[in-house]
């Protein structure tokens, strides 16, 4: 019996040692890698934009006066110098009587004054001719009739001079009843009619008061694009540059580059550009909303490696370098998005490997095994 417990102790013993013999240490994990590729970068990216007319003006009357006629309405098309609408404004017209008359009564004042000048300067002249004969005329007679025609010389000038301002007041006035003919100051689209016949209308009372018209530029339009501050480096003047609205799905529309701001909107980051659109035959309409096919390029080369190489955790953004059989963190900063690729700004190299699934579970410096992935995986 002592022997058979002995034997089973020896084997329980063996069965022990065995199970206690030193593991493996764990297989790296492979992670599939590109390199990284040095490029310069040339894509259209779309952008946001707004039709605006080239030019519009609200029309305000420049005097009050009741609105006697309007000759156009919404959807007028109207030439510059066009009558778009007439006023009646009587105390205007009786002001222009008043000053024609004045103007009559200063010049007839002017005629009394020359006439009365001229004689006196007839008497001064003969007094003088019979003085030079002595003891014919007195000599204070002679130096009266000289002071006499001196000051009707004065009263002609201060005559001249009233008939002068009397002028200026009579075209004054009848400057101010021109205004009472609203013309179009270029050629446009009437967009809003706010008046009728009838109504007491004048200059603006405020931002508040309504205008009598609304007069819009169509032939010609401005796309005004908001460019991000990141793709304003390579914006070149005179570029034409596709874009689309909603109106016409599938329809290809262009405008030239004619405007830069050169600022940045401080809250926006972005930088108003602004494309001449050509709208003679008037299918466009200012207001709409369009997207821009806008061209986004580098005169430089830089690095891409695929978008999802590209992760971060809550104190950076990073790729994963693989250097030997170790995986790097490496911090950079992201640019354009081109394809399945992203631009990438650090520590990086042209012909690194990159992990092309990057995930913060990889640790930094964690003993990995690279595997070269598919050619799609990292293509543009």
């Amino acid at each position: 019996m002592t022997r058979r417990w002995l034997a089973f102790g020896l084997l329980a013993v063996s069965c022990t040692t065995s199970d206690a013999a030193p593991s493996h240490a764990p297989t790296p994990r492979k992670v599939e890698t590109v390199q990284a590729v040095s490029r310069t970068l040339s894509v259209t990216d779309s952008l946001p934009a707004e039709l605006a007319a080239y030019q519009a003006v609200d029309v305000y009357p420049k005097v009050t006066g009741f609105v006697d006629e309007v000759w156009v309405d919404v959807g007028s098309r109207v030439k510059k110098g066009d009558l778009m609408m007439r006023l009646a404004a009587p105390e205007l017209v009786a002001q222009k009587a008043q000053a024609q008359a004045a103007v009559e009564s200063a010049r007839s004042q002017l005629a009394t004054a020359r006439a009365k000048l001229a004689a006196e300067q007839g008497t001064s002249e003969r007094l003088v001719a019979a003085a030079r004969t002595p003891g014919v005329v007195a000599g204070n007679d002679v130096a009266i009739a000289q002071q006499t025609a001196e000051a009707a010389r004065g009263v002609v000038g201060a005559a001249e001079h009233n008939v002068s301002a009397s002028q200026d007041a009579l075209r004054a006035v009848t400057q101010l009843t021109t205004y009472l003919e609203v013309r179009a100051p270029f050629d446009g689209i009437i967009t809003k009619r706010n008046v009728h016949p009838g109504a007491l209308v004048g200059p603006a009372a405020g931002p508040s008061a309504a205008p009598s018209l609304r007069l819009v530029d169509s032939n010609r339009l401005r796309l005004v694009v908001p460019v991000p501050e990141a793709q304003s480096s390579a914006i070149k003047l005179g570029a034409e540059v596709p874009f689309g609205v909603p109106a016409y799905p599938g329809m290809a529309f262009t405008g030239s580059i004619a405007r830069v701001s050169h600022d940045i909107d401080l809250q926006t980051r972005t930088m108003r550009v602004e494309l001449e659109v050509d709208n003679a035959n008037g299918k466009l309409a200012a207001g709409s909303y369009a997207t821009v096919s806008w061209p986004v390029q580098r005169a430089y080369p830089t690095l891409f490696v695929p978008v999802s190489a590209v992760t971060s955790d809550q104190q950076s953004t990073f790729v994963i370098r693989v250097a030997g059989d170790k995986a790097e963190w490496v911090t950079v900063k992201v640019g354009q998005v081109a394809g399945a690729q992203i631009e990438v700004v650090g520590d990086v190299r042209p012909g690194d490997a990159i992990v092309v699934n990057a995930t913060d579970s990889i640790r930094n410096g964690e003993q990995v095994t690279a595997v070269a992935a598919p050619q799609s995986g990292g293509g543009a």
